[in-house]
């Protein structure tokens, strides 16, 4: 299993970060620590989703974080993104690592106690665990599991796990209290007025609270 840093992964949103865009977002808040950022826009086609993905692959290159593309297997691998996020009902998972093959990273989201064990470690290298909470960012989530819910998945789900939902600067602590190992987050970074900054109270929060 290779390692990934999911510390504090950030969860690209084209709406939050619209006004500095999200390539100057993504760039400031790895220069304040984000370890992952992920490209997710449901309503963009492929074609936009390639073209925004490899501005942000450029912007990314060589400060050692890594970019995820969501859903679209097509542009992940026009991209040459590091990897590819699934949801339970966007590809199967197994049609999805044939398809971006063995050198990709693949991530899947996982709502309950049942799926979380039915991770294959053989196909999938880590695990969106949540949503911990309600978030606005995604108004079609599963029903919220809270702390002690992500606890319960992350005991049992054999993969590396990011929790992700609703999840801000005060949770910290309890994400890694309940074993996950990295947070995720989209409007604690998103739209706020300086990235960087807030990445950066992130990443110490993380540091302190993880160990």
């Amino acid at each position: 299993m290779r390692s990934i840093d999911l510390s504090l992964y950030l969860v690209l949103d084209p709406e939050l970060c619209a006004g500095i865009g999200m390539v100057e977002t993504a760039r400031r808040a790895v220069a304040g620590g984000a370890t992952v950022v992920q490209l997710r826009d449901k309503h963009a086609s492929t074609a936009r989703m390639i073209e925004t993905g490899r501005a942000l692959k450029e912007a990314l290159a060589r400060t050692g974080a890594l970019f995820v593309i969501n859903d679209d297997v097509e542009a992940a691998i026009a991209i040459g993104a590091d990897g590819l996020h699934v949801g339970q009902d966007d590809m199967v998972v197994r049609a999805a690592r044939e398809r971006i093959g063995r050198d990709m990273i693949l991530g899947l989201s996982v709502e309950t106690e049942a799926l979380a064990r039915a991770v294959d470690p053989a196909l999938v290298d880590y695990a969106g665990i949540g949503p911990v909470f309600a978030t606005p960012t995604k108004p079609d989530h599963k029903q919220p599991i809270g702390f002690d819910g992500l606890a319960r998945l992350v005991a049992v789900c054999p993969v590396p796990s990011v929790a992700i939902g609703g999840l801000k600067l005060a949770h910290v602590g309890g994400v890694f209290a309940a074993g996950a190992d990295g947070i995720a987050v989209v409007s604690a970074i998103c739209g706020t007025s300086d990235p960087r900054a807030a990445a950066l109270e992130l990443s110490e929060a993380i540091q302190g609270r993880s160990r």
